[in-house]
């Protein structure tokens, strides 16, 4: 699948903020329950990872509402991908569904 990427000055920006985030009290919260958002696997909190479910690549940004806690397996594998693209990949590659 063929992404168009934002500009590499707006990225370094968001990975900037996305670092400090880190430290913030609501990032901390969040990782705190130790779920995985997409596996829903628990984990100790200091083995879940950042992810933007739009990723930066892609325009998102790193605000509450688009980072959530994810285990590493989970993180890279959807990768620059968002959980509506895997859905439907997931969805189109089941073709007994239609049948």
């Amino acid at each position: 699948m063929t992404y168009e990427f934002i500009d590499e000055e707006i990225r370094k920006k968001e990975r900037q903020k996305a670092r400090e985030a880190k430290k913030s009290r609501w990032w901390l919260q969040k990782k705190m329950s130790g779920i995985c958002a997409y596996c829903l696997q628990k984990f100790h909190p200091k083995e879940l990872t950042m992810d933007h479910i739009v990723p930066l690549a892609r325009g998102g940004r790193t605000t509450p509402g688009n980072v959530v806690a994810a285990c590493l397996f989970c993180n890279k594998k959807k990768g620059a991908d968002t959980p509506v693209d895997l859905f439907f990949q997931k969805s189109c590659t089941n073709t007994n569904d239609f049948d």
